[in-house]
C-alpha cells in the first residue's frame, strides 16, 4: 500500500478505506480492530518518494517504484551490489 497521488481519488480511497475496510474485516473475520489498525498503519507508511529515499540510504542502487491502482499499491525495487 502507498499514498494515492490523485487528490480526488485519494479522498474517495481514504473515505472508503476508513469506513468500509473495518466493516469487511468484521463481517469476514470477526475482527474490526485489526482491520482498523491496518488502515491506520497504511496511512502512516511513507509516501513513494520518501520510501524510495529510505531504500537508497540503505545503499541500494537503481531505486524506483511503480504505482498500481492510482497509487494505492506501489512496488518498490532496487538492487544491492555486493562489496560496494
Amino acid at each position: 500500500f502507498s499514498k494515492v497521488e490523485n487528490v480526488l481519488f485519494r479522498s474517495i480511497y481514504n473515505s472508503y478505506s476508513m469506513q468500509l475496510i473495518p466493516v469487511i474485516g468484521q463481517l469476514v473475520a470477526g475482527d474490526w480492530d485489526s482491520y482498523k489498525y491496518l488502515v491506520e498503519s497504511i496511512r502512516k507508511f511513507p509516501d513513494q518518494k520518501t520510501f524510495a529515499h529510505m531504500i537508497a540510504e540503505s545503499r541500494f542502487d537503481g531505486v524506483n517504484w511503480i504505482n498500481y491502482s492510482k497509487g494505492i499499491v506501489s512496488v518498490h525495487m532496487g538492487y544491492k551490489v555486493p562489496f560496494k
